[in-house]
Parts: structure tokens; C-alpha cells; sequence
């Protein structure tokens, strides 16, 4: 796939049928990596550009995320969907202005989140959390990229697991536009089926960031889109303290044997700086 509209028609293929993989790169290596893989598309993680960056997650800015999205979809070949968060903005105004932005990217989809921050009130009011996926569908529609617009409901994540709730929102994102449904976090079959069930026929993503559920499971369940989040990030983060925390305590280097050839995996012609 050589142009953007080319990537973004393949990405919407890939969510007309069956059941796809989109695995979550940090860098530009690990979405080389995971391309040479096979897989068929990618999406960053906002919590894997944080710690890259040496800040948690919520810690880079929206110039920050932009810079990071041109360097992946600018990395690989197959279609990238953006973490956008909350489209770094509330005003629905300034969420349409910033997806204008990210979609100039290279990117072949984004997804809008309705967490406010706020711990006594960790969702976006209803009328405005529809408000902002009807306006950054508009910002979409405007650009003429037909960009793949997830939308995502919070209330799994910061504390508001009401599976209703979820279903009502992630219904009024589905009318207010949105191509793709989206509440991370779930792990209960019925309440995948749930959420499938709502909001078909729009295809939904599921979460897989603990091994509660196989591809094929999921698949039966009518999950049209797999993602991983930050979690590929994190067993990379794993396997690095693990062998620094053995040199740091017990001076002994255990882990470096059976590793893996990064070079051979990414070719010798890919190995420019980036």
C-alpha cells in the first residue's frame, strides 16, 4: 500500500469481515517488527509513547502524539489507527480542529475517548461526550480522508463498569457517526455480546490486555477488532527490568542468552535512523 487512501481503504476492508488483530507498537522498531509479523494493521498506544518518553501515561501533548503518529504511519506499509485520547480538548470545536490535525498524519483511523479526568466525574456528560464523535465525524467528513473513526466509552477504565451505561453511550456514538465501537476493559462474554449486539451491524474493537479470552473466542462473540493497548509495551518493560534489576542486585547476566536477531527481523536496509 503505497498512498494513504490506499491504506485507509485497506483498514476499512479489514472491518467488513472476520476478525483482525491490530497489535500496538511503541516505536518505529516495534511496528517494523510487527509488521514484518504479518500483521495486517497496527494502532499506537498513548501509555507506550509515555514511558518511551519517560513520563506516564496522560504525559505527552497533543504536538508530542502528532509528531509520534507521522513517525509510524511513515514506519510501515499497513494502515495505523491513532490513540487519540480524548482528542487532546473538551469543546467539540477544538476536538474537530485537533482530529483535522491527526488525520493529516498518515494515519488510517483515530479513536476518541470520553474520560474527563475528574475523579468524582470520570465520564464526559452524555449530550457532550456525542457532541465531540459528532464533531470530530464532521472534522472526518471535512477532510475527505474517510479516516476510520472509533469511538470509545471509559466507565471499565476509571472506575464506572456499568454495562448499560457503556451500551447506551457506545449506541449515540454509533448514531453521531462513529465507524467502530469501542469499552476497554471488558472482559465478560456477555458483556461483549452485549455491546455486539447494540451496536450492529458497526463493527466493534475489543481489548485483550490479560489472556481472559482467545482471537477465535472473540471471533465467536461477533468482536470484529482486536487491540492490545500498552500491554506488548509492558512485557517489553518486563523483560528489560527483569535483566537490569539481576545486573543491579546479583551482578550476573542471565537473560542475555536466546535473544532475538532485531537486525535480521527489520533488515539491513530499514536500519536508517528514525
Amino acid at each position: 500500500m503505497d498512498t494513504h487512501a490506499e491504506r485507509i481503504a485497506e483498514f476499512h476492508r479489514l472491518h467488513s469481515d472476520g476478525c483482525f488483530v491490530m497489535p500496538n507498537p511503541w516505536d518505529a522498531g516495534s511496528a517494523r517488527a510487527l509488521e514484518q509479523l504479518g500483521f495486517k494493521a497496527l494502532a499506537t498506544t498513548s501509555a507506550g509513547l509515555a514511558w518511551t518518553r519517560g513520563c506516564a501515561d496522560t504525559g505527552v501533548s497533543r504536538d508530542q502524539v502528532l509528531g509520534h503518529l507521522r513517525l509510524i504511519a511513515g514506519a510501515v506499509t499497513v494502515p495505523v489507527n491513532a490513540d487519540f485520547e480524548g482528542g487532546y480538548a473538551v469543546a467539540p470545536a477544538d476536538v474537530a480542529a485537533n482530529v483535522s490535525m491527526a488525520v493529516d498524519t498518515g494515519i488510517a483511523g483515530l479513536s476518541i475517548e470520553d474520560a474527563s479526568g475528574e475523579q468524582a466525574k470520570p465520564l464526559l456528560d452524555f449530550e457532550l461526550a456525542v457532541q465531540r464523535v459528532a464533531a470530530a465525524r464532521a472534522a472526518i467528513d471535512q477532510s475527505g480522508t474517510n479516516v476510520i473513526l472509533t469511538a470509545r466509552s471509559e466507565g471499565f477504565v476509571c472506575g464506572r463498569p456499568d454495562i448499560d451505561e457503556t451500551v447506551r453511550r457506545l449506541v449515540a456514538y454509533a448514531e453521531a457517526g462513529a465507524d467502530c465501537l469501542y469499552a476497554p476493559r471488558i472482559t465478560e462474554p456477555e458483556h461483549v455480546s452485549a455491546i455486539v449486539a447494540a451496536v450492529s451491524p458497526k463493527p466493534v474493537n475489543l481489548l485483550i490486555n490479560a489472556p481472559f479470552i482467545t482471537v477465535a473466542e472473540a471471533a465467536q462473540l461477533g468482536v470484529r477488532r482486536i487491540s492490545v493497548g500498552g500491554t506488548l509495551a509492558r512485557t517489553a518493560w518486563d523483560g528489560f527490568l527483569k535483566a537490569a534489576g539481576e545486573i543491579a542486585t546479583a551482578g550476573t547476566f542471565s537473560r542475555f542468552e536466546h535473544l532475538p536477531n532485531v537486525d535480521a527481523l527489520l533488515g539491513a536496509e530499514r536500519r536508517e535512523a528514525v
